[in-house]
């Protein structure tokens, strides 16, 4: 046996490991299969044995992978693939095109050195002192139980560097600055960071809050577990602090506003600011930098890839949202959970009368589901039922729509023309009573009593379009947690599909409140005004497809935008009773559908505001884009 072999046992062991990742990277065991026969064909034996080794080594995504699904957790893989290195030439070039901006954004940059290491708060220092960008100042805040060894570190270091201060106080903002930025002194900046914030500056002069990607930064400077990040997402930061690390601040803005409130603790106070900066600013003045300039020590030694909601959701976090709330003139409470925060938005003293649409063709069993569900378990109390029948003709079908119209608060309205989804909606709505409209599929099942009050209250809240729920499979997968544009070349499909019951999702994006370009009408609840302004679901040219998708960005258009909230569950039976082939005449339809949305809606539906360009988009479960659709760059990669 070869010294260098690992014995028996253990290869058999690794062998048995390899087993369940070719699986899973393969998408099951035929997919598994298919591809590594494919591997055979293209590069015989010792193709499959490069990918067996590849997969052994956890690196990826390896030849034996299919490349619509590229594991998102190889990370290392992925920086060695798609961020350049920052070579000097690289930094020479960024430094020229400083050189002739018109002028020269100031920095200054706080870091707390409360509980680092010395290793740790070395490589901060040294990460602020390589930076391309020169125009910064960085202050040191220090705790007087810092160790001797550090202390005496800092101190060196500010002695070396005219531009370092140390302090054990934090200090006002500063009269020279022009931009501030609060670091932790366990983590570190990617040395173009400055750069890009002051080009980011000099390009969009009325911007005051910039924000930036992040990952994570081992002690031995492996990066791991990236958050790419929305662009400006108000819902989503109120459900956690996505944008205080790495985030700049206009110093005029924090000096009017009065600086930072140390009352709500060390970390929820640059999540308290960020919220009254954002009470301050139009959309259009905040800009996302679609890069990680930013790497956060590896909250646990044991997992890399690990989130720890404290970190998005600190402690002291739920009182700066529930004074941004009153500060908004919001009426709302804020809760600190598991997976981050939830705003729980009061409904009015006299609910609004919501109207709901089901169309429906034959399928007793599913829509008696659906209408008894809803009868039986909602809790809103105001609502009536407008059951579309689009021409059935099954006879117990119509028995039963003959007996619940005969309830209160449920009408049946005949329509026997050519099933179009958006006609039948559009039908409803001119006869609908309600200020408020439900768009709901006659395959979802209430699970949760109190959906419709959800809804409803996120609808009603100023600059709100439509809002969407949480459906899930019967089988207790996810089917519905927003809609994500663009996915596999075509138009829209849903976030985190087939995700677990117990599964958070990509940095807690499935359990918590935000915002989407698009939510789907299986679910969507909608004031009448606004549904009446856009001009209801298009009829002419999406008669079945994508309708909601563009109901939602008109309304996205016209200056509101759509809420997903997790809070409002329910059963989404899809596709039970739908055909599993399609004539040519659908397939036509559905393909003159797709190229209207994309005539119509252009670049957007590429670059999802709600979505990361880092992001895949070959599947919905926020895997990295290889390559990215960003444009490449000169590295973001910090030395360890």
């Amino acid at each position: 046996m070869n010294a260098s072999s690992p014995p028996p046992r253990n290869r058999l062991w690794r062998a048995l490991a390899f087993i369940p990742n070719a699986v899973y990277k393969g998408g099951g065991l035929g997919g598994a299969a298919r591809r590594a026969m494919q591997i055979f064909r293209q590069s015989g034996v010792r193709g499959v044995a490069r990918s067996v080794r590849v997969l052994l080594r956890g690196d990826g995504p390896p030849l034996m992978a299919d490349a619509s699904r590229p594991d998102r957790f190889q990370y290392r893989e992925w920086l060695k693939r798609h961020e350049s290195p920052l070579t000097p030439q690289a930094r020479q070039d960024l430094e020229t095109q400083a050189s002739r901006w018109p002028r020269k954004p100031a920095f200054a940059l706080t870091m707390t050195a409360a509980d680092s290491s010395l290793q740790a708060l070395e490589r901060a220092v040294a990460s602020v002192r390589g930076q391309v960008y020169p125009h910064w100042r960085l202050t040191l805040v220090v705790p007087a139980s810092l160790s001797t060894q550090a202390r005496a570190s800092l101190d060196s270091q500010a002695s070396a560097d005219g531009q370092i201060d140390v302090a054990e106080l934090q200090s006002p903002v500063g009269a020279s600055a022009d931009w501030l930025a609060f670091c932790d002194a366990r983590d570190a900046l990617a040395p173009d960071a400055l750069w890009r914030a002051a080009e980011a500056a000099v390009r969009n002069p009325d911007v005051a809050l910039i924000y930036t990607d992040e990952d994570r930064i081992a002690d031995d400077g492996q990066r791991s577990a990236p958050y790419f990040k929305p662009d400006w997402n108000i819902d989503l930061l109120r459900s956690q602090d996505y944008v205080s690390r790495l985030a700049f601040f206009s110093a005029s803005l924090v000096s009017e506003l009065g600086g930072l409130d140390a009352s709500f603790g060390e970390e929820a106070a640059a999540y308290d600011l960020a919220l009254r900066c954002a009470e301050q600013l139009a959309p259009e003045r905040i800009v996302h930098i679609p890069k990680v300039l930013y790497h956060r020590h590896v909250a646990s030694a044991d997992n890399v890839h690990a989130m720890d909601p404290a970190e998005y959701a600190p402690e002291g976090g739920e009182r700066a949202l529930q004074a941004h709330l009153a500060r908004s003139g919001i009426a709302a409470t804020a809760e600190r959970g598991v997976h981050g925060f939830r705003v729980r938005y009061a409904l009015p003293s006299e609910l609004p009368l919501v109207s709901l649409f089901i169309p429906t063709r034959n399928g007793l069993k599913l829509v008696r589901q659906c209408i008894e569900s809803i009868l039986e378990k909602t809790l809103y109390p105001r609502y009536e039922i407008i059951l579309v029948d689009n021409g059935s003709d099954d006879p117990e079908a119509l028995r039963y729509f003959e007996e619940i119209a005969a309830r209160s608060g449920v009408r049946v309205l005949r329509d026997d023309s050519p099933f179009n989804y958006s006609a039948l909606n559009n039908g409803a709505a001119a006869i609908a009573k309600g200020d408020v409209f439900g768009l709901i599929n006659n395959d979802i099942e209430v699970i949760s009593p109190d959906w419709l009050g959800e809804l409803v209250s996120i609808a009603l809240q100023p600059g709100v379009g439509a809002a969407g729920a949480r459906l899930w499979y019967p089988e207790m997968t996810l089917q519905h947690a927003g809609v994500v544009l663009g996915y596999r070349g075509g138009v829209a499909d849903h976030a985190h599909r087939r995700l677990g019951r117990d599964d958070p999702g990509y940095f807690g994006r499935a359990a918590l409140m935000q915002g989407f370009s698009a939510v789907t009408a299986a679910c969507l609840v909608v004031r009448r005004a606004l549904y009446e302004q856009v001009g209801g679901l298009d009829e002419v040219h999406l008669k079945v497809a994508y309708n909601d998708v563009d109901f939602c960005l008109r309304l996205r258009e016209a200056g509101y935008r759509n809420v997903w909230t997790p809070y409002a569950e329910l059963f989404h039976h899809e596709s039970a009773t739908r055909p599993s082939d399609l004539s040519e005449a659908q397939i036509e339809r559905f393909l003159g559908e797709e190229r209207y949305m994309k005539n119509r809606w252009g670049d957007l539906l590429f670059n999802d505001p709600a979505y990361n360009p880092n992001l895949s988009l070959e599947i919905e479960d926020f895997s990295y884009a290889w390559p990215p659709r960003a444009a490449r760059l000169p590295s973001t990669t910090t030395s360890a």
